[in-house]
């Protein structure tokens, strides 16, 4: 093929397209390398300087934390003290001879006095004056043994004391304060002391470890391990030695003999994170617990996503550098035919122009041509979106959108609307009040939300509202202000249903402690429940009955097996022995609903609890199921079944401490009732149950 004679003519209204050369090539090259080798360097620093400085501000955030929470458990000691010694400021050594003027004194002349749950004052022979108890006056014998020794160590020492923990259940454990009351001669004259609940306010209350956090424990233990306060109340007055990460750190310290010092310490472990700082005074340690994994997960998670940014990022530099140097050559043609396109269409030019790569006065050029270009896109765009968007998010958010001022309902989104059963125009402009129950529930999800506000900025929480039709609706609720700060300013809330899933919850609880057949209690829920009642009864004083022993109203438990079940069974088919064990419990719940609760233990057997029920009663309750079960005569497949109960009674007195005991001596009464011929009540005592006693029944 022959060349042509003439060049190919250059369009002038295009841009010139140019073939880079090898130098071109290197250079592209060389840049694309640096730009790979420089983004892999920074990220690599970026994400192992942010992780040190992560667990640094953690670490920092919790040893400040439990000083402070430390220094201010101190200052409500150090408070407690100067109001004890307020009091003791104003008894007079002619008081301690007069106890009517020393009880008016304390119940009346001294406001003080209402800071303490209680209140002791004594002599210098140790002889109490007067004791206060919740403002009540109570016997000198009612005072434990450690609240006596604390006051008897203040009159020998002639020193204030506060005592160690005066341990009972969480409810009634406390610290002891005394102040000792001097003559002018400056000997001891007497002492008062003054004692604060381990959850009274003035000490550690439950809110003081609120809100709590799914990663993290607030603990406060006195120097022997005994736990004060814990973000799972549970665990109060348990021991250090079971909280995990805690308890190695705490060892450790034991170990080393370390005095209990204000100044916080950090302990990274391999898995829990602990900050520690003490109270010299009452000797007790604040120690915050954070699980590393927990702590670090989000941060993995992000540097993981940074990576992946940073790769992202690299490569589109790498190819905007080889793009650049490969268009090197033609800048200003293709400069100038893009600017003619934007003069041409203005605002409305497409936003795909495209613009040369390139450095120097060409590449200012550029930048201020598509400086030009956005800014005239974007105020386009903003003119004309910005009176529909606030709408649009309002109508078609899977979630509920409330503003609120002052208490007021200003705005309120469609998906709210719903969830709460009301219209737009219905609930704007209303007072927030008209969404809850009542005006005390109003009042506490309140106090719930300032204090939020207060410690975060922000609310998160669980919120129970009234539909228009007066159903209940609960929602997970996130709520922030519009000007952070400034409340004045308006508060933004997001609203999420979650009335099903709490109702599911409800649900499972309900299925883990009945037995699916019968609706009674399962076994499990009967041990449990009846557990707790022996444990209640053992706490409670014991009052003689009318022949010297104990009372016999503590209450029955009855073990009742039906006679001939298995004929039901093997004859008519399983389906009819379910339908009989379901009408058996319909008649037990029925009759015991208003005086005890019965459950199934398995099989045929059931069994019935009546607590404070006496002995007569219990057997007359028995005999009046056995003959309802036997008044029942069964049809199934054109056959009459004749079904009856053998019912073994057992008296709850003190000689039955646990649930075994209670069963063994039940059934042992049933298997009586099982040999004197079936279909009767039999009462055994629990010194009749002997341990060679036959534990299992007979054939029904």
């Amino acid at each position: 093929m022959t060349p042509p004679a003439h060049p190919a003519p250059h369009h002038h209204d295009a841009p010139g397209w140019f073939v880079p050369g090898a130098l071109v090539l290197r250079l592209v090259l060389v840049a694309v390398l640096a730009v790979a080798l420089s983004g892999a360097v920074s990220a690599w620093l970026v994400t192992r300087a942010s992780g040190q400085e992560a667990v640094r501000r953690v670490v920092s955030q919790q040893t400040d934390e439990v000083e402070v929470v430390a220094r201010l458990l101190a200052s409500k000691i150090e408070q407690s003290q100067k109001v004890l010694r307020t009091v003791a400021a104003g008894i007079t050594p002619g008081m301690l001879d007069s106890p009517p003027t020393l009880e008016w004194l304390l119940q009346q002349g001294l406001p003080a006095v209402q800071f303490f749950d209680a209140m002791q004052v004594a002599r210098d022979n140790g002889e109490l004056r007067v004791s206060l108890r919740a403002g009540r006056l109570e016997k000198a014998a009612d005072l434990d043994p450690a609240e006596r020794d604390a006051l008897r160590r203040t009159l020998v020492d002639g020193k204030p004391l506060v005592s160690e923990l005066i341990a009972g259940n969480t409810g009634e454990a406390r610290v002891m304060f005394t102040m000792p009351l001097h003559r002018e001669n400056g000997t001891v004259l007497g002492v008062v002391a003054g004692a604060l609940r381990l959850q009274s306010q003035g000490l550690l209350p439950p809110s003081m470890t609120l809100p709590a956090r799914d990663d993290s424990r607030l603990v406060v233990f006195t120097r022997d391990g005994t736990i004060l306060s814990h973000s799972d109340p549970a665990r109060i007055l348990g021991k250090v030695r079971d909280e995990p990460g805690l308890a190695p750190v705490y060892d450790r310290w034991l170990d080393q003999a370390q005095p209990v010092v204000g100044r916080g310490t950090t302990h990274m472990g391999p898995e829990h994170i602990v900050s520690m700082a003490g109270m010299p005074l009452p000797q007790w340690i604040v120690a915050r617990v954070t699980p590393s994994q927990a702590l670090l997960a989000p941060l993995q998670g992000a540097q993981r996503e940074a990576w992946w940014l940073s790769a992202a990022s690299m490569a589109l530099c790498m190819l905007l550098v080889a793009a650049v140097m490969a268009w090197m050559a033609q800048p200003l043609a293709q400069l100038t035919h893009s600017a003619r396109q934007m003069l041409r269409r203005g605002p409305r030019a497409p936003a795909d122009i495209e613009w040369p790569r390139a450095g120097g006065e060409v590449g200012e050029l550029v930048r201020v041509f598509q400086d030009l270009l956005r800014q005239g896109q974007q105020e386009q765009l903003h003119k004309a979106t910005l009176d529909g968007q606030f709408q649009a998010v309002l109508d078609n958010a899977s979630v509920g959108i409330v503003i609120t001022r002052h208490g007021v309902l200003e705005v309120v989104g469609r998906q709210a609307c719903l969830m709460l059963g009301y219209t737009a125009g219905e609930l704007q402009g209303r007072p927030a009040r008209n969404l809850y129950a009542s005006a005390a529930e109003y009042e506490r999800v309140g106090d719930r939300v300032r204090a939020e506000f207060a410690a975060h900025g922000t609310f998160d929480g669980d919120v129970c509202f009234m539909r228009k039709d007066g159903s209940p609706v609960w929602a997970r609720v996130q709520g922030r202000d519009m000007r952070p700060g400034e409340l004045a300013g308006g508060t933004v809330w997001i609203l999420e249903d979650i009335t099903a899933a709490r109702e599911a919850q409800v649900q499972q609880s309900w299925e883990r402690t009945h037995d699916a057949l019968t609706q009674l209690y399962n076994r499990d829920a009967f041990d449990e429940r009846l557990g707790l009642l022996l444990a209640e009864r053992s706490a409670r004083p014991r009052r003689p009955g009318a022949d010297g022993g104990t009372s016999a109203g503590d209450g029955v438990v009855l073990f009742l097996d039906l006679d001939h079940f298995t004929v039901v069974n093997d004859v008519a088919g399983h389906d009819a022995g379910d339908d009989v064990l379901r009408h058996v419990a319909r008649l037990l719940e029925s009759q015991v609903r208003q005086v005890g609760w019965a459950a199934r233990l398995g099989g045929d057997e059931f069994a019935v609890v009546l607590p404070g029920c006496a002995l007569a009663r219990g057997q007359a309750l028995a005999e009046q199921l056995r003959a309802s079960v036997q008044a029942w005569e069964p049809s199934y497949q054109q056959r009459s079944f004749t079904l009856g109960v053998s019912i073994g009674l057992v008296v709850l007195d003190a000689s039955l401490q646990d649930v075994p005991s209670v069963l063994y001596a039940a059934d042992m009464a049933c298997y009586d009732a099982k040999r004197a011929g079936r279909n009767r009540v039999e009462t055994r005592h629990a010194n009749q149950a002997t341990a060679s006693g036959k534990m299992a029944l007979g054939p029904a």
